[in-house]
């Protein structure tokens, strides 16, 4: 069959029968296959592709992903991702309850999984591409309040090791990738503004927010289930679930409400080029309360060391490796023009002028590779000495901090945030971006 528009017919199977397909009782098992088959729609292979990845029984897998070839004309053999693909490439009408099904799956491995999907929950995603991430609530246990120390007493950290650095209001720390990688989520106090630092290590973005609006203040956690290849967080409040990269809820009662996370800028650097520009740092303590092996490049050392995805997308853009970094921004004002710059561009090109809308910006990347934006409102830069001073076109010297860039005069030009991820993961998210190669 060609891809195309799908639309659900009568006799739809109900949900019960899907599910008899999880319980080990063969007898239901092949009851379930047959009335499947014999009132075959389309709007059963995104149920069938879930059911496939969640069981242990690989007998039951193969039988499911026969069923599929059998019905549909394609041949994709037991390629999960291919499957997937070929279904996200269509406008399909979901099955009627589809909502319960998913509640009812996901409720097998984590009871707080029945609550995301409700019937009565708004959503402004696709519900097939939300997937399961192999881990309860909280599974990948976030940082609460976590123990930090000063950097003379970090000895556990060598100059070359990566770190993600922030200053907010005076207040300035560094929390270790090889920590975060166990992690994905610290939510503290940070220069009195309540913050959630998240990291997605399969997409490899760390982003900061606030996580108070005007009118809330939201303790967001890991909700196990990924859209895009991205980590979908929730609030313990609602059970809202939020897309990490947007900042916003995509399923649940807030959405349609205007909410917005503010991000803070972040900076991916090295140990040793933190600490040479911030002595006073503090930095995230080894005494996490978990038992994990912290050493550096441990965690997902497999997964960093190929281009291959652990979990798929609709689509991927050749342009860029997959896993290939570049800085990504994108402007509240214009959230049509995204902008990723590819890492490799900037360690050739460490001051780089762009421009998104009508919006200037100016790019320095400093000697350890790490890359920070500001507003240039017409400032043309020509000089810089890749540590923390540049000169402009008409002589004035700037200093590079943090929060702005200061020149001799008082002018200071406001840090746009900006963060690192993998190319196939900010495609993924915003995949009208503008590439800078």
């Amino acid at each position: 069959m060609a891809a195309g528009t799908w639309t659900a017919q009568a006799q739809e199977v109900p949900v019960s029968q899907f599910m008899a397909l999880v319980y080990n009782n063969p007898e239901k098992q092949q009851r379930a296959f047959n009335e499947i088959r014999a009132n075959w729609q389309l709007s059963y292979a995104p149920m069938l592709l879930e059911i496939s990845m969640v069981t242990e029984d690989q007998t039951l897998r193969k039988r499911i992903l026969e069923l599929l070839r059998e019905h549909t004309g394609q041949n994709f053999i037991y390629s999960t991702n291919a499957w997937l693909e070929w279904v996200w490439s269509m406008e399909l009408e979901p099955h009627s309850e589809y909502e319960h099904f998913k509640a009812s799956l996901y409720g097998l491995i984590d009871q707080r999984f029945t609550g995301y999907f409700d019937k009565d929950r708004a959503t402004t995603i696709r519900l097939d591409e939300v997937l399961w991430g192999g881990v309860q609530q909280d599974g990948i246990p976030p940082l609460r309040n976590p123990k930090m120390i000063n950097a003379s007493e970090a000895d556990y950290l060598s100059n070359h090791h990566v770190v993600f650095g922030i200053e907010v209001n005076g207040d300035v720390r560094a929390y270790p990738k090889r920590i975060m990688a166990w992690h994905e989520l610290f939510t503290d106090v940070v220069g009195d503004e309540p913050l959630a630092g998240v990291y997605c290590t399969l997409c490899g973005t760390m982003i900061l927010y606030k996580t108070n609006t005007e009118n809330a203040e939201y303790t967001l956690g890991t909700s196990g289930f990924l859209y895009r290849s991205n980590k979908l967080m929730y609030d313990k409040a609602t059970q809202s679930l939020w897309n990490t990269i947007w900042g916003r809820p995509v399923i649940g009662p807030l959405v349609g409400q205007g909410i917005k996370l503010e991000m803070l800028p972040i900076v991916t650097t090295t140990w040793g080029e933190w600490k040479k520009r911030h002595p006073n740092t503090k930095v995230l303590s080894l005494e996490t309360g978990f038992d994990r092996d912290y050493g550096e490049g441990v965690a997902y050392h497999d997964y960093f060391a190929t281009h291959q995805l652990m979990f798929t997308t609709p689509r991927q853009d050749k342009r860029l490796l997959n896993k290939q970094e570049v800085l990504a921004l994108l402007l509240d004002e214009y959230p049509e023009e995204p902008l990723a710059i590819a890492s490799y561009f900037l360690s050739r090109n460490k001051l780089h002028h762009d421009t998104i809308g009508e919006r200037e910006l100016v790019v320095v990347t400093d000697r350890s590779g790490a890359s920070r934006v500001y507003e240039s409102a017409g400032v043309r830069f020509k000089k810089w000495d890749k540590a923390n001073t540049l000169k402009d076109d008409n002589g004035q010297t700037w200093t590079l901090t943090e929060q702005a860039l200061v020149a001799e005069s008082g002018w200071q030009l406001a840090r746009i945030p900006a963060h690192r991820s993998f190319w196939f993961g900010w495609y993924a998210a915003h995949p009208s971006t503008r590439l800078v190669k």
